[in-house]
């Protein structure tokens, strides 16, 4: 409690010394609400104060992924496997997917 002027500055807010000194004329019911939500938290009966959490936004749009030089690079590498015949379908004579491990 810090002392300015005719006021004293408490923890929920001001308070006027020419009040009576028990309870304010007008209670505050948000600081009310808001204490009550700290103290609940601080207890361990909520996991988090709703007011500490920023506001939800969603995240930018990514870009085309197809723009991409990591893409490309891939679509390239895909191309020469497929030239190569190095990549081909599931079949009886291939029931297995190629391996990579003649390539080092």
């Amino acid at each position: 409690m810090a002392a300015t002027g005719d006021k004293h500055v408490w923890e929920d807010g001001s308070r006027d010394r020419r009040e009576h000194g028990g309870a304010p004329m007008r209670p505050d019911d948000e600081a009310l609400a808001r204490r009550t939500e700290r103290e609940r938290v601080d207890v361990g009966l909520d996991a988090y104060d709703p007011d500490d959490v920023p506001a939800a936004t969603d995240t930018p749009p990514l870009g085309d992924v197809t723009d991409t030089e990591v893409y490309e690079e891939e679509r390239a590498e895909v191309k020469r496997q497929l030239e190569e015949g190095e990549l081909y379908p599931l079949t009886e004579e291939h029931p297995f997917p190629p391996t990579r491990y003649d390539r080092t």
